[in-house]
């Protein structure tokens, strides 16, 4: 099948139909208008009342797509990506022949490639506000979201993305979501259920923009897990299962942990997103399944996967993002004082080198190029070397704030051990005092007090490269 195709043929009856084809152009590009009304016609006639009153005979084949036609909608899928053509099937009133498509179509093939030609029509913003604005549509759209197929869940998902990145629109798609409880479940069991690495990451940004533009979504789906149907008949009990959010999240993450950093990425946010009500703070370490499984994946990433002693530092830059989402997570579940076992199993110490080792590459991150005169005269490098170190000064504060907690409930005895296997070696006890320092110098001090305890010798060293800290002691 040709998804990059040439533009339809014009007539080559003749010179001068030929001169006469021109007018038959969509704007700039040598798409034919006569062709284009052809495909959307041909749409009409598969879900027009006749066609929809087949016998059940013909139900089987109503899931098939014609070859020819799947050929030709596919072009039209192609060429949707033009400004031009998709304006010209706005002002053809496309998507109502889509959404006719959508409400009657039971051939799978085809409802996705309508749904990912009105995604590709909702790039260019003022057909996104056409779109949006439709409430009929919108409706439609949603209920694509409970499809069992796959592809289409991928360009409802992608649809659904652009719209809610733009400004204009962005609330009226939230508010249609939080209108219809259904969709929840939905997104849940595609998190929890499915294997297709690209929907879960499509759907993962989804939900982390629903997340960021809406707390109160937050809240509502947080709350969606946590009622139980206690009135619901035991024999009723398998037919309708409560989906928790975070056990979701967590599914879906180790999921797309192997094949598409990205997607973690944006799963860690999503648990990041979380974390900033208390409420969803309460919804990982209240089950202490979900607090253990949340804490195992993300130490495990921390501890054996990001930014390792045999990493280069320069690693940081493509993880910042992902560990600082991460750090902030585990620092959530680390201050929430959940008397859990799986935060009493001596993982301190490995979270600790794992911290300092941050801070380590981040200073040699954060070195700024010898000859800079020429780059600072380019503005676009100018603007990412602003956002890399906006996205390192975050990654600095969680992780000094997460260091802080650690260092706050650090024992003797393991501080002895600390000594003993290098976590707590001179070289990383002064990077995180470097980091610490001002803003948490009660937490240094108390800090040094029982390494005073441990090793005097040691303590009094570090007073030495830390003046400060000699003369308030």
């Amino acid at each position: 099948m040709d998804r990059n195709p040439s533009p339809p043929p014009l007539s080559r009856d003749g010179d001068e139909e030929e001169e006469a084809a021109g007018g038959d152009c969509i704007g700039s590009t040598v798409y034919s208008k006569h062709w284009l009304f052809g495909v959307l016609s041909g749409l009409i006639q598969i879900v027009s009342p006749e066609n929809s009153k087949s016998s059940s005979d013909d139900e089987e084949q109503q899931m098939e797509l014609d070859e020819e036609m799947e050929n030709e909608i596919c072009r039209v899928w192609d060429m949707s990506m033009d400004e031009d053509v998709a304006l010209f099937l706005q002002e053809f009133n496309a998507p109502d022949i889509f959404m006719g498509v959508l409400a009657k179509s039971k051939c799978p093939r085809l409802r996705e490639i309508c749904v990912g030609i009105l995604g590709n029509m909702a790039c260019f913003q003022e057909i996104c506000v056409s779109i949006s604005s439709d409430k009929n549509l919108g409706q439609v759209l949603l209920y694509c979201l409970c499809d069992s197929d796959p592809p289409t869940l991928l360009e409802t998902s992608r649809l659904l993305l652009t719209c809610l990145s733009q400004t204009e629109v962005a609330i009226v798609w939230v508010e249609r979501i939080r209108e219809h409880p259904a969709i929840y479940d939905s997104i849940c069991f595609i998190m929890s259920s499915s294997t297709n690495v690209d929907l879960l990451v499509k759907v993962g940004e989804v939900v982390d923009k629903l997340f960021d533009l809406d707390e109160k979504l937050i809240l509502e789906w947080i709350r969606n897990g946590a009622v139980q149907p206690l009135d619901q008949p035991q024999e009723d009990s398998e037919q309708q299962p409560v989906f928790r959010i975070v056990p979701c999240v967590l599914e879906a993450a180790k999921q797309v942990r192997s094949e598409n950093p990205e997607g973690l990425d944006v799963y860690m946010h999503i648990l990041q997103l979380l974390t900033t009500v208390d409420e969803g703070i309460q919804a990982i370490v209240q089950c202490p399944d979900t607090g253990k499984d949340t804490w195992n994946l993300l130490f495990d990433l921390v501890c054996h996967e990001f930014c390792q002693s045999d990493d280069p530092p320069i690693i940081l830059q493509e993880q910042k993002t992902v560990l600082a989402s991460v750090f902030s997570v585990l620092s959530a579940i680390y201050a929430s004082q959940a008397e859990q076992e799986y935060l009493k199993t001596g993982k301190d110490l490995p979270l600790i080198d794992s911290l300092i080792r941050v801070l380590q590459n981040m200073k040699h991150c954060q070195k700024k190029p010898e000859n800079s005169a020429e780059s600072n005269t380019e503005e676009t490098k100018k603007s990412d070397l602003t956002q890399d170190d906006f996205h390192l000064k975050i990654l600095k504060d969680i992780s000094c704030e997460f260091l802080s907690n650690i260092f706050q409930v650090l024992t003797k005895e393991t501080v002895a051990q600390g000594l003993k296997e290098g976590q707590l070696s001179k070289q990383k006890c002064s990077c995180a005092f470097e980091n610490l320092l001002p803003l948490y110098n009660p937490v240094v001090e108390d800090f040094l007090k029982i390494l005073r305890e441990v090793d005097k010798t040691f303590a009094g060293n570090l007073e030495e490269s830390f003046p400060s800290l000699k003369v308030q002691t």
